[in-house]
């Protein structure tokens, strides 16, 4: 009962920060651009606005110091975060676990995005962030919208073709999406690779899904209405203040982090690099629509085992896809090199929906498993061992496809 009143106090302060100034979130944080720069790299912040008019912030890492190879063929590689997330989740493992880092000196031209919404991405030309029509989105359209807003502005500005593509989460959530929907987006992939793979829901032990399912899961309920078109879990400095309380270098309340973590990532947190750990925590959460976590519970609750899109019951699904039920996303439309990266202690994105998800694909270029068997959800961006686990496999899965860099 006690966490189920602390997220709902979340759910409202939620609702309050949309009346907040987008500008004046960012006032007190060290932005990512900034963090890179601290960590002797250099850094640039970009903007792109979307056809329905949000703006979007991407960072960049252009290339490295250590390789001085500004002037040499530099692959272009976008990672994007989960949900409640944002760029600096690729960056608080620092220079030599971070995989952004670890790219940028391996010689690529890293890019990071950030989805509407999110404490980089708070402002659109055509509407108000006051207004509940600002948050009227989820995860469908990030993957069909924004990320391929993204691809495209970093293929005009690096003049190249094909990119490679880094997803965590929710991240890669809507990968599958754009590339079930938008397939023409195969064409500009050169390798996708997919940390803790979400997209079929229906064994996730987190206790997430047994506190929210039976609230929002079900379409047409009249929670849906009440939750539905607001940010949920917004930075602010309280939840801050919390999390670096619960899980700093020498927490006081070390006990109420690891029943933090087991609500959102899996038993423990034995891996994590708590620096790592504590710096994340200055800017996360980042920030969300609430639709995006009701599109999810609906997967666990209401359509175990699809991937669909957002259902609204049979008379408004009528209405919008001609159908009583949602389409489902065609997996078998994702044809580019995609390989999956996926543990056993994940709370959220069950290794069993991670088989389903296997068995949906036609192509797939690698399935990934972590060996260590503590491993969890959050870990692939915040544990002290995600380098040699997660992100040297996936850079040796990147240079199979960039022979220019030997």
């Amino acid at each position: 009962m006690k966490i189920i009143c602390i997220v709902f106090i979340g759910l409202l302060v939620g609702a309050s920060a949309a009346s907040i100034d987008p500008t004046c979130m960012l006032k007190d944080i060290i932005k990512s651009d900034e963090r890179i720069s601290r960590n002797g790299y250099p850094s640039e912040s970009h903007f792109v606005t979307t056809p329905d008019g949000y703006v979007l912030n991407l960072f960049r890492i252009p290339y490295s110091n250590k390789l001085q190879n500004k002037d040499s063929y530099r692959p272009a590689v976008l990672l994007q975060h989960g949900l409640f997330s944002n760029s600096d989740c690729w960056l608080s493992g620092g220079p030599d676990n971070a995989l952004a880092y670890l790219l940028a000196d391996a010689g690529f031209d890293v890019w990071l995005g950030n989805a509407r919404g999110n404490i980089y991405s708070r402002q659109n030309t055509i509407i108000s962030i006051n207004s509940p029509k600002f948050w009227h989105f989820d995860w469908h359209e990030i993957g069909t919208i924004d990320i391929p807003t993204m691809i495209d502005y970093i293929l005009e500005q690096t003049g190249q073709s094909k990119i490679h593509y880094a997803g965590h989460s929710q991240g890669t959530t809507v990968y599958f999406v754009m590339m079930s929907e938008r397939k023409e987006y195969n064409e500009k992939i050169k390798s996708a690779h997919m940390l803790a793979p979400c997209a079929f829901f229906g064994h996730g032990t987190s206790f997430v899904y047994k506190i929210f399912p039976p609230l929002v899961g079900t379409p047409g309920g009249i929670w849906n209405q009440v939750f539905a078109d607001m940010e949920l879990m917004p930075q602010n400095n309280l939840m801050n203040r919390a999390g670096d309380t619960a899980c700093g270098l020498e927490p006081s309340l070390k006990f109420l982090c690891n029943h933090l973590w087991i609500l959102f990532a899996g038993d423990g947190y034995q891996n994590t690099n708590l620096t790592a750990l504590q710096e994340l925590i200055e800017t996360h959460p980042g920030g969300s629509s609430s639709n995006q976590g009701i599109h999810f519970m609906q997967l666990y609750q209401h359509n175990v085992g699809r991937f669909c899109q957002m259902d609204y019951g049979e008379k408004k699904n009528q209405k919008i896809y001609g159908q009583p039920t949602p389409p489902d996303y065609n997996l078998h439309n994702i044809v580019a090199p995609t390989y999956l990266y996926s543990s056993y202690n994940d709370g959220l994105c069950d290794s069993k929906d991670v088989d389903t998800l296997v068995s949906n694909f036609k192509n797939l270029a690698g399935d990934y498993r972590v060996p260590e068997k503590s491993f969890n959800h959050l870990d692939f961006i915040v544990a002290k061992n995600m380098r040699e686990l997660v992100n040297e496999p996936v850079m040796r899965n990147i240079l199979k496809h960039e022979e220019d860099l030997y």
